[in-house]
């Protein structure tokens, strides 16, 4: 347990890095070294070995006998005064460097910003730049004026599930009651299209009194009704808000309520737009073919459901990239960098990636109302050593007929190295906007240092040989002349 790792939080953190900050438990992590990881024989044998690792501060909420245990151990050699001092020391630098002795409180009029109209249009702007379009079959976004919404789904009226959890309260149970202010999705749709070309039939409702996955599931007829009348259906999926252990998953999938209240909505033959409200990708494999449209606004905060409605009325444009790779299967939860050995095609024998993994849309993937193109790839070094600085431009032109922002991603690839090497790395991005026809050239300027990897022997290296550097469809080859191994984490 890292509570317990000399080598991560002394030497390497301490030490090699020279950080003078301070160090402090979780909950009550220090008695999980004995009562949950096994590593102490009890609350003193677990002290011990916490302080002794580095830990300056113990979150204690139980008991108060704590100190008392600490300075027995103190008083019998166990633990120095030195790491007493230590720890005193950051504790007493860190309260100075916040001014704490000078202003030992904090009050709203030294705020005046708090909650003001000013981060209010910052927290609109973010959850616009945020949410991401995954599916737009036959345009039907943007949402044209006078179209008529039949909006249903536990996340459509909701604002503990556009905030999430450690909100507004731990699990954030209380959030529609705090932020009462704000609007939900159906709130803001409804002010955006007309409150007369929206309905709304819940259908699948979260029970806030429960677990955060507890459903409420109403007849079906109603919304089967009402979706005769309208021209899209926009059903809002996902999952109420939760943290920590209570919001644990035994099972990726979208709960069965919700997919069948997609599968019976499907069959009325309207089209359907799927907002996906989550904090982790619920498997949905079997409910999105049914769908003409699909969206991830990812836990947005207050200003989701207004967000969402400029995006889907066209009078803003989608611009984020899924920052996660979305799996189809429960099986098939994978990071983006996963090795070349789990790719297809390399050698006979090896693992068939694709088969053993099947991604419903993969990371840096996300679509707009407009098209970009990438043209002139350049790297200015294509031998380099490991202090030179590799600067690389491209340029990005808007093809489409409307404004729009392209988020541009810079991946590294290590042909060879001595540990297998990840498929790809991403080791920069930038976001531009461009009007229609509009060309705009991307530097990049990153340290050789970047395409640096953790060796077998725990130490930064990177190795003579060949690296690929790509953006969009484009790449081009680079040579490392040398190798150099850092003996210092700090690169």
């Amino acid at each position: 347990p890292v509570h317990a790792d000399w080598t991560l939080l002394t030497k390497w953190l301490k030490n090699d890095l020279q950080w003078d900050g301070l160090i402090v438990t979780d909950w009550a992590d220090i008695n999980n070294l004995y009562t949950r990881e096994k590593v102490a024989r009890d609350k003193k044998d677990a002290i011990r070995i916490a302080i002794n690792a580095g830990i300056d501060m113990a979150m204690e909420p139980y008991k108060v006998d704590y100190c008392t245990i600490l300075r027995e151990l103190v008083e019998e050699g166990s633990v120095s005064m030195e790491r007493i001092d230590d720890a005193a020391a950051r504790a007493l630098r860190l309260k100075y460097r916040l001014g704490l002795f000078d202003h030992p409180n904090t009050t709203l009029k030294e705020h005046p910003d708090h909650a003001s109209k000013k981060f209010r249009k910052e927290a609109l702007e973010s959850a616009v730049e945020t949410m991401v379009l995954l599916k737009n079959e036959n345009s039907l976004l943007p949402l044209s004026q006078g179209t008529r919404l039949l909006v249903t789904g536990p996340t459509a009226n909701s604002m503990r599930s556009l905030n999430g959890g450690w909100s507004y309260t731990w699990q954030g149970h209380l959030t529609d009651s705090y932020a009462k202010d704000y609007n939900t999705i159906l709130e803001a749709l409804s002010a955006t299209f007309g409150a007369a070309n929206v309905s709304y039939v819940p259908t699948v409702s979260f029970n806030n009194e429960g677990h955060y996955e507890d459903e409420t599931v109403s007849d079906f007829a109603p919304a089967l009704k009402a979706a005769e009348k309208a021209d899209v259906i926009v059903a809002c999926i996902g999952e109420n808000s939760y943290c920590e252990t209570p919001g644990n998953l035994t099972d990726l999938h979208l709960s069965a309520n919700q997919r069948e209240m997609v599968k019976a909505l499907a069959k009325t033959g309207k089209p359907i737009l799927l907002v996906i409200n989550e904090g982790r990708p619920r498997i949905l494999a079997d409910i999105e073919p049914l769908a003409q449209a699909v969206v991830d606004v990812i836990i947005p905060g207050n200003f989701g459901g207004d967000a969402l409605a400029l995006l889907l009325s066209g009078k803003r444009n989608f611009s984020a990239k899924l920052p996660f790779t979305y799996p189809r299967e429960i099986n098939s939860l994978v990071t983006y960098d996963y090795k070349v050995s789990e790719e297809v095609g390399k050698m006979e024998g090896v693992y068939d990636y694709d088969a053993r993994v099947n991604v419903q849309w993969p990371f840096g993937y996300g679509k707009s109302y407009t098209t970009f193109s990438y043209s002139n790839l350049h790297v200015d070094k294509h031998q380099f050593g490991p202090s030179d600085m590799l600067t690389v431009t491209v340029d990005i032109t808007n093809t489409g007929s409307v404004d729009g922002k392209e988020a541009v991603l810079l991946y590294s690839s290590d042909h060879v190295a001595s540990v297998v090497p990840d498929n790809k790395r991403l080791r920069a991005f930038d976001k531009l906007a461009l009007m229609p026809g509009e060309t705009r050239a991307v530097r990049f300027t990153i340290p050789a240092s970047d395409l640096a990897f953790v060796n077998a022997q725990g130490l930064w290296t990177l190795e003579a040989g060949d690296f690929t550097l790509s953006i969009g469809p484009l790449s081009a080859t680079v040579s490392c002349s040398e190798s150099y191994t850092w003996t210092s984490p700090n690169i």
